[in-house]
């Protein structure tokens, strides 16, 4: 497919070099091409955007865009552009509901027709920095070098338009566990209006905190920062029972969303802890999941990190051992330790039943079916988010070159050059409609065929705390 970078003006195509020059206002056109990217200079609509910022049309790889723009330390609103038969200017600026105006981008949309689009508009003058003053030069220069900023950008626009197949795994997105706890804080909101604390991120993932708190939770560090008698709700990672006890000290009303599975790890190492074994656990020390964990019995507990950890701990009576795991590793990678352990301590016990959540191994088995016919794949989740973590390196280990984004913006265009194979999965705490972004940005390049590649269904529910059931 062609792709054609254009301009209206002769000096935004010096701004845009290798740009094909439009035309201005209504004589403006587009030239033959497959997909078009129009660039140059726009006045500001209202106080949001200011002289030498960007805004970037809302179509639909508008957050692709937006997020190759904003690498190139480039200040980028994605909205509205509006289209007007004359230079606007004064008070009629404020009549348009839009972040930007100018002379050509609507027109050029419709004659685009299906053809992909997008629109980068650097603005030169605003509300608060009217076109006719003194100011004006140095305000159009400060935008033309904008677009010259954000030219590395456009070529990678142009770059990456093809058609595409997307490759959707499944199960992907939210587990059980994670609508639970965020089910929790939203009827805590209800029941108890706010404020309700939450302690720690609810779950890992920054869009659920973002909407959450703007439902009113507040989100601390610890209790200790919690008011005393307030409510507070426990994230799904589970916690300390220091954790609980200084929540009694301050006389809060606890609600626990820990996951459930959560939960059964923290029971079975009480109880190995309580016979006296030595408990192995297999995790990543730095996540919340294992310092809860770890609470539970200090003295008793020894953390196994990888291999070259299993081949070295000791124990007090290697008689009297046993090991668990954190419930979102890798299978694989905590299966061979888990293997190691077993060879050096025969008497090894080992629990009831598979620690790794099923989620976290729905989510491996089905991101390692796409990954070996990816090109690309993508995990949607956040950098926190083990589980998420973990997929992408499954998918690495497939082959596949595999990348996480926090949700579409963080796709580089790079990236998508020449690949004609996209796999997308998420992470068990991101939300579903972040995948359906991703989807919608890649349609903005060209046309898509998405089919789903599903390895298992799941039907688990949990139910509530009696809390806010």
């Amino acid at each position: 497919m062609t792709a054609v970078i254009g301009t209206p003006l002769s000096i935004e195509s010096w701004a845009v070099p290798g740009s094909v020059r439009l035309g201005m206002g209504t004589r403006a056109a587009l030239p033959d091409g497959d997909a078009f990217l129009v660039a140059g200079v726009a006045g500001g609509l209202g106080p949001s955007v200011r002289p030498g910022d960007v805004v970037v049309a809302p179509d639909a790889s508008a957050p692709l865009l937006a997020g190759a723009l904003r690498r190139l330390g480039l200040t980028v609103h994605i909205g509205p552009i509006h289209t007007s038969d004359h230079i606007v200017t004064g008070a009629e600026r404020r009549a348009y509901n839009a972040l930007a105006v100018d002379m050509e981008t609507e027109r050029l949309r419709v004659a685009a027709g299906d053809r992909p689009f997008a629109a980068v508009r650097a603005i030169s003058d605003g509300v608060g920095a009217p076109l006719w003053s003194p100011a004006m030069l140095g305000r159009g220069v400060r935008a033309l070098k904008a677009l010259r900023t954000a030219t590395p950008a456009l070529r990678q626009w142009a770059e990456a338009i093809g058609g595409r197949e997307v490759l959707l795994a499944a199960p992907r997105s939210f587990c059980a566990g994670v609508e639970r706890a965020i089910e929790v804080v939203e009827r805590a909101l209800h029941q108890r209006g706010t404020p309700v604390y939450v302690r720690r991120q609810i779950v890992h993932n920054a869009h659920v905190v973002r909407r959450l708190r703007e439902l009113g939770a507040i989100f601390v560090d610890e209790i200790e920062d919690v008011p005393p008698g307030s409510t507070v709700v426990l994230a799904a990672h589970g916690v300390a029972p220091a954790v609980r006890t200084a929540a009694r000290e301050r006389d809060l009303d606890v609600i626990d969303a820990t996951c459930p599975l959560v939960t059964k790890v923290h029971s079975e190492v009480k109880r190995y802890a309580g016979r006296g074994e030595t408990v192995f656990l297999i995790g990543h020390g730095d996540h919340e999941e294992v310092v809860g964990t770890l609470g539970e019995a200090p003295a008793d507990i020894v953390l196994v990190e990888d291999v070259a950890a299993a081949e070295r701990v000791t124990a007090h009576d290697p008689g009297r051992v046993a090991y668990a795991m954190q419930t979102t590793l890798a299978v694989d990678e905590a299966e061979e330790i888990a293997s190691v352990l077993r060879s050096r301590f025969p008497a090894l016990h080992a629990p009831r039943r598979e620690d790794i959540c099923y989620a976290t191994t729905n989510r491996q088995q089905a991101v390692r079916a796409i990954a070996r016919s990816a090109d690309l794949v993508l995990v949607v989740g956040s950098e926190n988010s083990s589980n998420s973590v973990r997929l992408v390196e499954v998918a690495a280990r497939e082959g596949a070159r595999a990348h996480l984004v926090e949700d579409a913006g963080e796709i580089e265009l790079a990236w998508l050059a020449g690949v004609r194979t996209v796999g997308i999965t998420a992470g068990a705490s991101a939300p579903p409609h972040l995948v359906d972004d991703v989807v919608a940005g890649l349609a903005g390049l060209g046309p898509v065929t998405a089919r789903e590649s599903r390895v298992g269904a799941e039907n688990v529910q949990f139910a509530l705390p009696k809390e806010v059931s």
